[in-house]
Parts: C-alpha cells; structure tokens; sequence
C-alpha cells in the first residue's frame, strides 16, 4: 500500500477539476464510525467544503454510500448531491429524480421478517431496513461476529435468487442480486459531468473494494482511508479526507 506523500509517481501532482471526477464514501471515509448509524455527526465546514468542491468540479462529484440517499440528504443538507445509495441501489444525479432497484415486497417482507427471527433475544444487535435491504450491526457486540456472518450466509444462501450479502465493518447487508458500488461507479461514468473524466474513490471498507477496482479499470485514482482495507494509495482516516478536500475545496490542485 502507498501513501500519497510517499509515492514518487503522485509527489507533487496536480488535480487538474475539469478533467477529475470525484467519488466519497461516507461513513469511515468522511464521517468518523461511531456505535450506531444514527450517532454520525458530520462537520459544517464538511459540508461547506464539498458544496463549493462540487463547484470547482463542474458538478462531478458523488457520494457512493452504504446509506440510502435520503439519509445522504438529510446528513448533507442543504446539499443535494449527486448520489449512489444503499451499495449501488438506488442512484440520483444532479437534477433528476432517484432511481431504485426494487425486490418484490413479498421477498422483502420475508427477508425481514427472518432477520428479525435471527437476533430475537440477542444484545447488542441493530437491524436497519433499508429500501429493499437489510442491515444488521453488531458493532455492539462484535464478539458474535462469526456466529452472525455464518447465519446471515445461511439466510442469504436460502435466497440467493434475489439477494446477497455485503460484509461490511461490523455490519452485515442483504441486498439484491447486482447491486455494487462498482456497478454504481460505472453508470456515474457513462453520464455527465463525469464522462471523460478521471475518477477518484476514497473509501475505508472491503464494501469498497469492487468500486477501487472500477476507477482503475478508468485509470483513475484508488484510495483506501485507514487500516482495514488498501488499494494503491492511502490517508489515515477521515480527518485526513476533510484536511485534503477542504485544500482541495481552496484551490489547493495536488494530490494528498
């Protein structure tokens, strides 16, 4: 793994905003990992910093998140931003309305209903419903990690038609078949503003892994934030993205 600052080929280059696109992940990537979902906090002068990034980007910038993109908006607000949700499950771009892969409601209904089943009388334990997924967090209690991956396979296996499972950092996500962030990275590029250009993903989770894979595939610029995961290049953490992109937001065009 390379750290920017360390790797002769990047020391010194430049962004150039009108041929780079942008991509973020959120949680872990720009917001700290905090117990819960619902905790996250995110920093005004964030918000400030990707509002006039996106200007200086010509729009091409998008979050790619785990998160539906209602809770992007809200976290974001006032912003509204060009936005894959739920691991490439729902996409909107810049003035349009949201796009959703939808699973019927009865496979839904029963995906839940049996997750539900799986953490009764279990501490600890968050299950989140997504727009046709479900997430279970045991950040709480990540003791039971293997006993939960196990069962979650198990329920993912029983319906493989429909759904998979995404293994994130201490959460587990059963969403539908074809849903990626990688699929999502290729559909943002086949579209203005960011066709043509050259991608740059950040993000800190094996989630991550299939969207590092695709900005290369566009010879672009792959960024693991922390430890758990590595791609070609690296920041610390969060607090190290919201140092570059508020340098990057002033005009500062170097790579980190």
């Amino acid at each position: 793994m390379f750290n920017y600052m360390q790797s002769s080929q990047s020391r010194g280059a430049g962004v150039d905003p009108a041929r780079t696109c942008l991509f973020l992940d959120v949680d872990g990537t720009l917001l700290d990992l905090v117990k819960a979902p619902e905790q996250v906090r995110v920093p005004a002068a964030l918000v400030s910093d990707l509002g006039q990034l996106t200007q200086r980007l010509g729009g091409a910038l998008a979050l790619v998140s785990g998160r539906s993109v209602a809770q992007l908006d809200e976290l974001f607000q006032p912003l509204r931003l060009p936005a894959s949700g739920v691991h490439g499950l729902e996409l909107r771009l810049a003035g349009q309305p949201l796009r959703r892969r939808v699973c019927t409601p009865d496979a839904l209904h029963r995906i839940r209903s049996e997750a539900e089943r799986l953490i009764v009388g279990q501490h600890g334990l968050q299950l989140e419903f997504k727009p046709s997924a479900v997430a279970l967090h045991y950040r709480g209690r990540p003791e039971a990690e293997d006993e939960l991956r196990a069962r979650m396979r198990a329920l993912a296996a029983r319906h493989a038609e429909q759904f998979s499972l995404i293994d994130g950092d201490k959460v587990l996500e059963l969403v539908p078949q074809g849903c990626s962030k990688a699929a999502a990275i290729d559909e943002l590029m086949a579209v203005d503003p960011f066709r043509g250009r050259r991608p740059c993903y950040l993000g800190d989770d094996t989630t991550d892994f299939g969207a590092f894979e695709a900005v290369r595939r566009y010879e672009g610029v792959d960024v693991a934030v922390g430890n758990r995961v590595t791609a070609r290049w690296h920041l610390s953490g969060p607090a190290a993205v919201r140092q570059w992109l508020a340098q990057l937001a002033a005009g500062e065009s170097r790579l980190p």
